[in-house]
């Protein structure tokens, strides 16, 4: 497993739940990694060992490290090395204007959304998803850091001239009201949900991240919402995946969906063993993967 912090929750269930299944797991700091690229024989290493012998490779790249951690990623993939979620599929969800031309192509539901690199048009882009409130945010936030609501189209306006003056690449979308401050995660794994949680926005805040002080209880989903969370993977060829979405009037909008999703809400607000399912997929799918097939 690529990750940083071996004390995290999803880090954990991980661990345990592999070693219940007679697996070896190793937790390797991603930061500490570094390669040596050649034609012949690709290789990383770590602490002055090179790795080798890996069946497959969990990818937990925090959003802080995403250029350093594809990176290495893509080291294992060059070296044969099966992972959880492909090097350019995590690329593809961490940035959010890419994911949304994906998804928007092949016609999943989404929230109206504008971006422009000048920030002379910003009244025109806060008019293009139907005029404040609005939802604006960064391309590449996460946990709900970079998302602020312009209420009126003065602040809206100015947070975003204030972003793009700092050459901050954002979004602005509209803000679905009918969702009370409510959203849904579907967490998927391989072509099946395997739980969902309804997350609540905490008082005088309208975002329903848990790290952001909402909370969270079981929900069951609609077809349309699961079928919506499953393409959406699909189009960024996720095999695990948190994909959030609001209930709208015209039915599921997708707002993010997330490569690396915790644990942690999800097991505890279901019951249910996600960290379990995962590792029976990779039982199930992990191969060696021919390196020319991967580029």
């Amino acid at each position: 497993m690529l990750a940083r912090n071996p004390n995290l929750y999803s880090h954990r269930r991980l661990v345990h739940a592999a070693e219940a299944k007679g697996h070896q797991i190793d937790i390797i700091n991603t930061t500490q990694c570094y390669a040596n690229i050649t034609s012949d024989s690709p290789q990383l290493l770590y602490r002055g060992a090179t790795l080798t012998g890996y069946d497959a490779v969990i990818p937990r790249i925090g959003a802080s490290i995403t250029f350093y951690g594809l990176a290495v990623l893509r080291q294992f993939e060059m070296m044969g090395v099966w992972t959880l979620n492909q090097s350019e599929a995590i690329g593809r969800a961490r940035d959010k204007l890419w994911a949304l031309q994906i998804m928007s192509r092949l016609g999943i539901g989404l929230p109206a959304t504008s971006f422009a690199n000048s920030a002379r048009r910003s009244e025109d882009l806060i008019r293009m998803v139907g005029g404040p409130p609005v939802v604006i945010k960064l391309v590449e936030g996460t946990q709900g850091l970079g998302v602020v609501l312009g209420e009126t189209m003065p602040s809206a306006k100015s947070t975003f001239e204030a972003f793009r003056g700092a050459k901050i690449n954002i979004l602005v979308q509209e803000f679905v009201k009918e969702a009370g401050g409510a959203d849904i995660r579907a967490f998927v794994v391989g072509d099946q949900v395997v739980g969902a949680m309804k997350r609540q926005s905490g008082p005088g805040e309208f975002r329903s991240n848990l790290h952001r002080g909402g909370t969270a209880e079981k929900i069951n989903i609609t077809p349309d919402e699961n079928s919506a969370a499953i393409r959406a993977c699909r189009a960024l060829g996720l095999n695990v995946a948190g994909v959030d979405m609001l209930r709208s009037s015209r039915g599921p909008v997708l707002i993010e969906v997330n490569s690396t999703p915790g644990l942690e809400g999800i097991e505890r607000s279901t019951g249910n063993d996600i960290a379990g399912r995962i590792i029976a997929f990779i039982e199930t799918n992990a191969r060696p993967m021919p390196t020319k097939t991967q580029f």
